[in-house]
């Protein structure tokens, strides 16, 4: 039996998220060997008229690729990335849809590799074409392994899965609305909780509301710390997954915007990826998390970014359009966003907007900013 639930998400991704047109080509990437979703995105794509294309990757077969014999070669990868490029300029949106049957399918590859692989493919084909000129979206998609993750049955995952990616979220973008202005009228930023005090300023930049455009599940409304202000120290209480490797409490030290100190779980995994090149130790995004729906970690940066109570940041490259006029940008291949939860249970935390606390232990304390709390969004 079909389940409407698919057609739904397909309908809000095609229509919502991505806003095809009629005439407007559309390039589904799918990880993995989901077809349900994918059919119903196909059908979607159609019935507005648009041009769908295809196209699958197996991270398995992808990592035999980069590893190779001694690492895929820079010449191989620029090839890749020209081909790819080709076809992405002719796009006008894009939806990627992840399945992954074991989230550390890509653990092994070396650091070199890695970086390799970011500067040479990712950031010509996703940073610099993909982000900036179609209209995108990316979701994962509900198997056994991301309920494992989650320590759920599959058929609670499954139904907590489609709560999440098809809540109204034209109610929370128009929550959103009063933060977005008194983002965009603040300067000092500090952020208090446990191993955590931390400061910089977002003075003349832009924030974005993030409310089902560009990722499934969404929640976030970010912006960009001016590139050389962040001082201080803090530390991530959610556990980051990166590259196929679990880092536990990420602990940053900040001096005139850079990172001069890092620990970690696997503290040479991040200095690793932290000496990506010289844009991997300035920060690209600070946003607040806000999806009532997402309360606990499930090792999913896609849902663990939005969870209810938190913020996170970015290290690496930032978003042209957060960026205020003037404003010096920081560029790089990685783009990794990293959680703190304020959750009372997780000892809290204190977010201040030039010195007046606008946020307690994840709740807004100003009245305008109150429809954005948990029991305001469901």
């Amino acid at each position: 039996m079909k389940d409407i639930r698919y057609t739904l998400l397909a309908e809000k991704l095609v229509n919502y998220s991505c806003r095809l047109q009629p005439g407007e080509k559309l390039l589904l990437e799918i990880v993995g060997t989901e077809e349900a979703l994918a059919k119903e995105i196909i059908r979607a794509v159609y019935q507005v008229g648009g041009q769908p294309f295809i196209t699958i990757q197996n991270e398995r077969l992808q990592k035999e690729w980069l590893m190779g014999q001694t690492g895929i070669s820079v010449e191989a990868l620029t090839a890749q990335a020209r081909w790819d490029a080709a076809r992405m300029t002719e796009m006008d949106a894009y939806i990627g849809l992840r399945v992954k049957d074991n989230l550390y399918d890509m653990a092994g590859i070396s650091g070199k590799v890695n970086n390799r692989y970011s500067k040479h493919y990712l950031l010509p084909v996703h940073f610099d074409l993909r982000v900036p000129k179609t209209k995108w979206v990316v979701l994962r998609y509900p198997n056994p392994s991301m309920a494992q993750e989650a320590a759920m049955s599959t058929e609670n995952f499954e139904d907590f899965y489609f709560d999440v990616c098809c809540m109204d979220y034209e109610k929370m973008r128009q929550a959103m609305l009063p933060l977005k202005n008194l983002i965009e009228k603040t300067d000092r930023v500090r952020i208090v909780a446990p191993d955590t005090d931390l400061t910089f300023s977002i003075k003349g930049q832009k924030a974005e509301i993030c409310a089902g455009s560009h990722n499934i599940p969404d929640g976030e409304i970010m912006t960009t710390p001016l590139k050389r202000s962040v001082n201080g120290k803090i530390r991530f209480n959610i556990p980051a997954l990166h590259n196929g490797v679990l880092h536990h409490d990420i602990t940053l030290t900040f001096k005139d915007g850079q990172i001069v100190e890092e620990h970690s779980s696997n503290t040479k995994e991040l200095t690793a990826e932290l000496n990506s090149d010289e844009g991997a130790r300035f920060t690209g995004e600070f946003a607040f998390g806000v999806n009532p729906f997402i309360t606990k970690p499930m090792n999913d940066g896609l849902f663990d970014e939005k969870m209810a109570l938190s913020i996170h940041m970015a290290m690496g490259n930032g978003y042209p359009e957060n960026y205020g006029e003037g404003a010096e940008h920081n560029q790089s291949q990685i783009h990794w966003d990293i959680i703190q939860s304020h959750a009372p249970e997780r000892g809290g935390g204190e977010v201040y907007f030039d010195d007046v606390l606008i946020r307690k232990d994840g709740r807004f304390m100003l009245k305008e900013l109150d429809p954005l709390n948990a029991e305001n969004l469901k």
